[in-house]
């Protein structure tokens, strides 16, 4: 049985992934913010559940630690936990901008080097990314209800990390990134696109391929950085 680790399974894309992984047979390792995240997670003997504060330091060295002390390796690590701070802001805000450069990028990055020595070779890591970190394509949005740059700025950062961990592990383990799509989430709000499910399900066909490493996508297409 190949396993797959999730962050943020409590709700959402994270907690379709983690339903849909699990119809599919894998392990699920998954974190969310509370302890308790998935209402029915305790019936269900290949989900396991972390608690994981992607703000706070020690609660990713805990969790990572905890993990580890599973014994347990991955075949597949999501990124999917992360903020929006600043959805109403149009301008930078320092205090907004460190919060939300910590959640969805030092936390993240700090939580997946953490993990790397338990990515199987032949692995794959997929950063949850959105069409809010293209360069090419950011000032087309037309359903954004803000600018929120601080959110933009955070993904866009996170693709780079990508990039530069797909280099450092080119041969060995896939670094990809994906954007969901406009989801029907606590992010993306009710007139949003498509469901979690939807989203999940093109993520989940990412992850499980054999993509070219390094690279943008939605959907099985190639998208701008």
């Amino acid at each position: 049985m190949k396993t797959v680790l999730i962050t943020g399974i409590g709700r959402g894309i994270g907690k379709s992934l983690s339903d849909k992984f699990l119809r599919e047979g894998y392990a699920v390792i998954g974190t969310a913010f509370s302890s308790a995240p998935a209402a029915d997670s305790g019936a269900m003997p290949n989900l396991t559940v972390y608690s994981l504060d992607l703000s706070s330091d020690e609660s990713i060295a805990q969790c990572a630690a905890a993990i580890a002390a599973a014994g347990k390796k991955v075949d597949i690590h999501i990124n999917n936990a992360g903020a929006l701070v600043d959805e109403n802001e149009t301008s930078v805000v320092i205090e907004t901008l460190r919060k939300t450069l910590q959640i969805n990028l030092i936390g993240t990055i700090d939580f997946t080097e953490r993990m790397l020595p338990l990515v199987n070779a032949g692995g794959h890591i997929v950063n949850i990314s959105s069409s809010a970190a293209s360069l090419t394509e950011v000032e087309y949005e037309s359903h954004e209800p803000g600018h929120y740059p601080s959110y933009k700025i955070s993904k866009t950062a996170l693709n780079m990390y990508t990039r530069t961990l797909a280099m450092r592990l080119k041969g060995s383990i896939t670094v990809s990134s994906v954007n969901p799509g406009w989801t029907k989430t606590a992010i993306g709000g009710a007139k949003a696109e498509f469901t979690p499910d939807e989203a999940a399900a093109h993520i989940f066909n990412l992850a499980v391929s054999a993509p070219e490493t390094g690279q943008f996508w939605f959907n099985g297409k190639k998208l701008p950085w």
